[in-house]
């Protein structure tokens, strides 16, 4: 997958997420279905989750390169880091603290907190369009909680299928809800 393919799919699950979380009733975002995270907390898990991502194409290389080390493998597919992601979450791995939501109350704004979503996938996009060739998704890697060191290409796959996981999370546990 090229970078284009990756922007594309970013916006695509993006508008995905706000769209779905649009729809859901303003009590029920708050509202935590038993020991799983509400939908807010969902969505600042994600918030938490994209800005450190921006910060791997944000910083200098240099930077990048002192703190994650430089590739001796070529970058993993997307089937591939999505594959080892869902292993790790069946050998029991959770999110790290940092990543963890904090109880967020109904009267945070269920607008306020998706506009913050919007804010963070903007400038994502954009600093992936702007500060981060082809080749330099490939030549630098990051350090992941759950997944070790990835390239920045992978980061940008996770980014993708973590929000889709999470956006499938929601749906499943409305649906199940409805029923």
């Amino acid at each position: 997958m090229n970078k284009a393919d990756i922007i594309t799919d970013l916006q695509n699950v993006n508008h995905h997420f706000s769209s779905t979380c649009n729809a859901i009733d303003e009590t029920v975002f708050f509202e935590k279905p038993g020991n799983k995270w509400s939908v807010a907390e969902n969505v600042q898990h994600l918030v938490l989750s994209v800005s450190t991502t921006t910060l791997a194409f944000q910083l200098p290389k240099l930077l990048v390169r002192l703190i994650g080390g430089k590739p001796n493998r070529p970058s993993g597919s997307f089937e591939e880091l999505k594959a080892k992601y869902y292993c790790k979450l069946d050998e029991g791995a959770k999110a790290s603290s940092r990543y963890v939501p904090k109880p967020i109350l109904h009267r945070a704004g269920k607008e306020k907190l998706l506009d913050k979503w919007n804010k963070v996938n903007s400038k994502l996009i954009y600093v992936l369009t702007h500060n981060n060739s082809e080749q330099e998704l490939d030549a630098y890697l990051v350090k992941h909680p759950l997944l070790g060191r990835i390239t920045l290409r992978e980061l940008c796959y996770f980014t993708v299928f973590h929000t889709q996981h999470h956006l499938n999370s929601i749906a499943k546990t409305h649906a199940a809800e409805k029923s």
